[in-house]
């Protein structure tokens, strides 16, 4: 299974919405200081990727910033 074909299964703990690799501007956005993560398709939850493992716990989950 390649990269894609596992972003392509992986969604959202709690609301179930799609996941993307979160864009460089995107992390920024969370203020959150992390170099990957999964964002939800509404653009406001991202899970952290840390050691290549994404933490799809909902306790991991970072709002966005207002």
């Amino acid at each position: 299974m390649t990269d894609v074909d596992l972003l392509s299964i992986l969604c959202c703990p709690s609301t179930h919405q799609p996941l993307r690799e979160a864009l460089p501007d995107e992390l920024k956005a969370f203020g959150s200081g992390l170099t990957a993560g999964l964002i939800r398709e509404d653009g406001q939850v991202l899970y952290p990727i840390r050691n290549g493992i994404p933490l799809l716990v909902p306790d991991a989950a970072i709002s966005r910033k207002m």
